[in-house]
């Protein structure tokens, strides 16, 4: 019996456990998507191919196999090109399979003909193509292992029509899974360092990163920071390896914490931008670091580490714990570094609260995120972009678990909603009970409408696999702000829209609501707090029986800002 290369490559990905595709079918890719469903891999057929690269990375971030993304030629890979670069920025694992035009056909101006191994090559750890429907196999396996092994990234395969439906009178050989990756440990004379250098500190302070759900390293945090009580600041999607309420997180002191502290601990966290690469003014010019990566090339980046390992997070930060609980080490709550921490995080509190307070029409971000708190499900699974709706629901919106809180991330992009909020569900809703250490609850996709306009289409994605995604939609007209509709409707009056139409300006007024019937979804507009919480009611109290998406147009006030902050957005101070 014959098999094609379609086929082949199947059973290839089946046999390395990938479980979930995403992509859009088309010359000359369909084949490989059926043959996918007919290996029991499922494929969520999406609108957009940035969506799909967006959706096969989060898988990979979630789970511990990497998801795949599938295109067709040309624009379909450079769409995809967005999601490999957001993955490789995040240290995501992402296999890439781009149909390309016939290798009998190259050079001759073929439907789609593209340097296609080359485009990708900047965006991944590597980009190849198989020599060969033989090599199929071979090249799957080391895609997976690539991908996973070292600082996680995408891999691109690349398969000509022809390699896709030319058939072999028997399968080639199939390389069984791929090891997981090694699990790297340090040096006891270098953990001995890190005791003694967090020892003489005064002002320590531990910075957890998405690097720690990435390697499923919550446990063996959590074991470290219980047992020396030190401070701790998770990063956006490093919240939830420790719930916000832990007694040791400092996150409402965030700049304080920055500026003052004299030791700084790199679990899973880079200092890039997110962290204003470590200088002044928003850290100590004398911060003495203690850097945990995985990545060789990652240690000293921007600022020398003082005791830089190479290894990894779950097998490393055993061996820290192990030499503290010896020495009986534990950071007395009753040092002065404590003590202005809390102060800091009172006073940031009191000043929230004046915000939470106004109860005005239509809401501030503080008003509605405040409200959206008190209705989230413990175990909501929190996906967030967009510029006031992110930053400010990174603070109001509580993770109490690893991976519950997805965004923009270390690329910063936008349009990432979506495709997240339908990976999540769909590794929720199919993936069984495989998946229960996730602790998947409610899918709750929480934007703002300039973000919302990159993928809203994907609505569509989640209602046609049923998938019950909460979106909510923080409208303030405008990217970071917008106009109300008399200044709108002043700027019309006052000349071309090109020019009057302030930059940042969408359509006050728009009910993006009303796109959710087209689909057969829920769809309510709100406008209060009382609203608000109607229609959360709604959303939650039977949210398990819901089979589809509920959207929901949140009207915010178009002048609403975050609260007046230390310092500008990454790294620019107020001076």
């Amino acid at each position: 019996m014959s098999i094609s290369g379609a086929e082949v490559l199947a059973l290839s990905l089946h046999a390395q456990g990938i479980e979930f595709i995403f992509g859009i079918v088309g010359i000359p890719v369909i084949e490989v998507a059926t043959a996918c469903q007919q290996q029991q891999i499922h494929f969520i057929s999406m609108r957009n191919e940035q969506a799909a690269s967006y959706a096969a990375s989060a898988v990979g971030y979630l789970t511990d196999s990497p998801g795949v993304c599938l295109c067709v030629s040309g624009p379909g890979l450079v769409h995809s090109l967005a999601g490999m670069a957001n993955a490789q920025a995040n240290g995501w694992p992402l296999i890439v399979v781009g149909g390309a035009a016939n290798t009998t056909q190259e050079g001759c101006g073929a439907f789609q003909e593209s340097p296609q191994v080359q485009w990708a090559a900047p965006y991944c750890k590597l980009s190849i193509r198989p020599s060969s429907i033989h090599t199929i196999p071979s090249c799957i396996e080391r895609a997976v292992r690539i991908s996973t092994y070292g600082r996680p990234g995408v891999v691109y395969i690349d398969l000509p029509g022809d390699m896709i439906n030319t058939e072999l009178s028997q399968a080639p050989n199939i390389p069984v899974h791929c090891p997981p990756p090694p699990l790297s440990t340090a040096p006891s004379s270098l953990i001995l360092d890190c005791y003694k250098e967090i020892y003489s500190s005064h002002n320590p302070l531990v910075v957890i990163g998405k690097g720690c759900v990435l390697a499923r390293a919550s446990s063996e945090v959590r074991e470290f920071i219980n047992q020396t009580q030190l401070p701790f600041l998770p990063t956006p999607m490093g919240k939830g390896v420790l719930e916000d309420t832990h007694p040791c997180c400092v996150g409402a002191a965030r700049s304080l914490a920055l500026s003052s502290c004299d030791t700084i601990v790199l679990l899973g966290a880079r200092l890039n931008w997110q962290l204003h690469f470590g200088l002044p003014p928003r850290f100590n010019s004398k911060v003495r670091v203690i850097q945990i990566d995985i990545c060789p090339e990652e240690l000293h980046s921007n600022v020398p580490a003082t005791v830089a390992i190479n290894g990894h997070i779950r097998g490393v930060v055993p061996q820290l714990t192990e030499v503290f609980r010896k020495n009986n080490f534990e950071y007395s709550k009753n040092s002065k570094w404590w003590r202005d921490l809390m102060v800091k995080c009172e006073k940031n509190r009191v000043i929230s609260e004046e915000l939470l307070s106004d109860r005005s029409i239509p809401m501030n971000f503080y008003c509605a995120m405040d409200t959206l708190s008190k209705y989230l499900p413990k175990d909501s699974m929190i996906v967030s972009e967009g510029a006031s709706t992110m930053d400010i629901g990174r603070t109001m919106l509580p993770t109490h678990y690893p991976g519950h809180r997805l965004d923009a991330g270390t690329y910063g992009t936008m349009g990432v909603g979506l495709g997240f909020a339908i990976a999540i569900a769909s590794i929720k809703k199919f993936g069984g009970n495989k998946y229960d250490y996730l602790n998947i609850g409610p899918v709750v996709c929480v934007e703002g409408d300039s973000a919302f306009g990159f993928s809203g289409m994907e609505i569509d994605t989640a209602a046609r696999y049923q998938l019950p995604i909460v979106c909510l939609i923080f409208n303030n007209s405008g990217i970071s702000f917008g106009v109300n509709m008399d200044t709108w409707e002043q700027c019309i009056a006052n000349g071309p829209p090109s020019l009057t139409i302030p930059p940042v300006a969408l359509k006050p007024g728009t009910r993006y609501d009303m796109i959710a019937p087209a689909f057969g979804c829920e769809g309510f507009n709100v406008r209060t707090p009382e609203d608000l919480e109607h229609v959360l009611n709604h959303c939650f109290s039977d949210y398990p029986a819901k089979k589809r998406p509920v959207l929901v147009n949140i009207e915010i006030n178009p002048q609403s800002q975050r609260k007046p902050q230390e310092h500008f957005w990454l790294t620019r101070s107020k001076i």
